[in-house]
């Protein structure tokens, strides 16, 4: 990874968040995808242009991959890659919350190099890079490695609490939920929730940028099955993924009924 490809990343997401906060957005114009993946906004593509033509123009060799943008195949020809969620957590701007981020990150042969979180309505800069250590406007964060799932504070929405997904009963935690994604895994690696997980398939814009930032924090992060994570996949998506501190998370996939 090139010395200077997180401040690349830092400083354009500071710079997304500029532009997405010139939005309000519970009246900022709206559409629907039409393969029924949720709506988008004018801000999501006011962002997604900005970081396109800042991140294309610092690293014109990198590859691109955004939620907001027509995927097509020469990605699959670089070594490197920007995964970039403009607004992770579109439903939460809509409303006018301020749990939504801008999500940005580097695949460098399938695995992320480097990732950013911004949160700008709370000014929260979560930031990491391969082999560095994981970051909360500059300081350093570190996930928990709670002993008891049955003690946990997790992120994960109901869904991933119906029958079919366990072997046998389903655990007793505490449930709670943030719309972004991104901001589950942040909040993992921070320390302030032990765990998340979701079991649908999961976007790489989603979670490229919060899953190395949890696992340089020490959480342990892979798909539903306990597998790694990888990342520039022809079909951008993951089967799921579970992040928690390295006691917690084989407790986790061991209650599953995707592992055997």
């Amino acid at each position: 990874m090139p010395e200077s490809d997180l401040r690349v990343l830092i400083e354009a997401a500071r710079a997304a968040g500029d532009v997405a906060r010139r939005f309000d957005g519970p009246s900022a114009k709206l559409w629907h995808k039409p393969d029924d993946t949720g709506p988008v906004t004018e801000a999501d593509l006011a962002v997604n242009e900005l970081l396109h033509q800042r991140l294309t123009q610092a690293r014109p060799d990198y590859g691109w991959l955004s939620e907001e943008t027509e995927d097509g195949a020469t990605r699959l020809q670089t070594q490197r890659v920007f995964v970039i969620d403009p607004i992770d957590g579109t439903r939460s701007f809509i409303k006018g919350d301020d749990t939504w981020a801008h999500a940005l990150a580097i695949a460098d042969r399938g695995q992320i190099t480097a990732a950013v979180v911004y949160l700008p309505m709370l000014d929260k800069l979560y930031s990491a890079a391969l082999g560095q250590g994981a970051f909360l406007n500059g300081q350093a964060i570190a996930a928990t490695n709670s002993q008891s799932l049955t003690k946990a504070q997790v992120l994960t929405t109901r869904t991933n609490l119906e029958p079919q997904h366990w072997r046998g009963a389903v655990p007793v935690f505490q449930r709670h939920h943030r719309p972004s994604i991104a901001y589950r895994l942040a909040l993992v690696a921070e320390g302030r929730f032990e765990a998340m997980f979701t079991f649908r398939n999961s976007w790489e814009w989603d979670i490229a940028a919060g899953a190395l930032i949890a696992t340089e924090a020490g959480a342990t992060v892979t798909d539903k099955h306990g597998a790694p994570l990888r990342f520039n996949n022809p079909k951008p998506q993951s089967q799921g993924v579970i992040a928690a501190g390295a006691t917690l998370h084989p407790q986790i996939v061991s209650h599953l009924a995707y592992t055997v």
